[in-house]
């Protein structure tokens, strides 16, 4: 028991000093903290630093100046079940001596855990919230998001509605899968469920992998679909503004299996092979054991389809 409290105790802090020092390392490397330089100091580093920008980069045209503005935190983990760890990075963040970044900048996406969504809704620094919806029926999603079985739709969306917004939009994802989610009546589903919630609903093309079950839904199915969203959006919307938005995230590096989620289905091919030859994979990349089916879901059980594409 102690065994196990250390080692989670010492992962929560390795993740919270990764993630806060990211975040950090990044903006130093763009040369973001020039606000918290005296005026003399920057003169004086700005001469030392000329000589190096110049042997790149021609006087006349000079990089451009590059600034975080946005964060997401998402991925194949479930940021919800990192709680403790994540604050403390939401906090860094936030904080003028950290990337000083508004709340408004902020974006925390996850798979459906709504009591860690009421919980987040209590924190000091509230970020903007995605939720990696994917379906409309219960019995869909507790297939492609298996997290729905723990907390189905009628309790995830409960819970979204109690999350405070402060005149912000909470953004659905959802991934476009051929024959599964794609029909105009599943989009007329949609609405239906997301009625009264200020909301932007993004859709996603699936990315695929040699071995896939799914299939990414047609360029023509996917704006049918979109169709029905934004006209219902302006039908019902108050004044100017639709109270729901939809966009496509339209995919990058699929021709060479570079976008989302492929390069980790690839690697964990990879680890599979490795296996099966005897060598080490990485632990946490190996796939999970016929023991671990009907447990209680764990960091990774965000599922493959919504990392594939998210």
């Amino acid at each position: 028991m102690l065994l196990d409290l250390s080692l989670f105790f010492f992962s929560s802090l390795f993740f919270f000093f990764l993630t806060a020092g990211q975040f950090l390392i990044a903006k130093h490397q763009l040369n973001e903290f020039q606000s918290l330089i005296p005026p003399s100091a920057a003169k004086t580093k700005a001469k030392g630093d000329a000589s190096k920008v110049n042997s790149t980069f021609p006087a006349s045209n000079p990089p451009p100046p590059r600034a975080i503005t946005n964060i997401v935190m998402m991925g194949m983990g479930e940021p919800l079940l990192n709680y403790r760890s994540v604050v403390k990075a939401l906090s860094i963040i936030s904080d003028p001596t950290g990337l000083n970044l508004n709340q408004r900048r902020i974006t925390l996406s996850t798979s459906g855990v709504a009591p860690g969504i009421d919980r987040l809704a209590k924190a000091a620094n509230v970020p903007r919230l995605a939720i990696s919806l994917h379906a409309v029926r219960d019995e869909l999603r507790d297939q492609i998001v298996p997290i729905n079985r723990t907390y189905p739709l009628s309790v995830l969306m409960d819970a979204v509605r109690r999350y405070p917004t402060h005149n912000r939009r909470i953004t659905f994802e959802y991934v476009m899968l051929k024959d599964v989610n794609d029909s105009e009546n599943d989009a007329r589903e949609l609405v239906r469920l997301l009625h009264g919630i200020d909301c932007l609903v993004n859709l996603i093309p699936f990315n695929p992998w040699p071995g896939a079950i799914y299939e990414s839904s047609s360029n023509n199915a996917i704006h049918r679909f979109a169709a029905v969203l934004t006209k219902a959006g302006e039908l019902t919307g108050k004044g100017d503004r639709a109270w729901l938005k939809c966009t496509i995230r339209w995919p990058r590096g699929r021709d060479i299996g570079a976008a989302c989620g492929q390069l980790a289905v690839k690697k964990l091919e990879e680890d599979i092979k490795a296996k099966q030859s005897g060598a080490d994979p990485i632990p946490f990349l190996q796939p999970p054991s016929s023991s671990s089916t009907g447990s209680a879901p764990g960091p990774d059980s965000k599922s493959k389809t919504c990392a594939a594409s998210s």
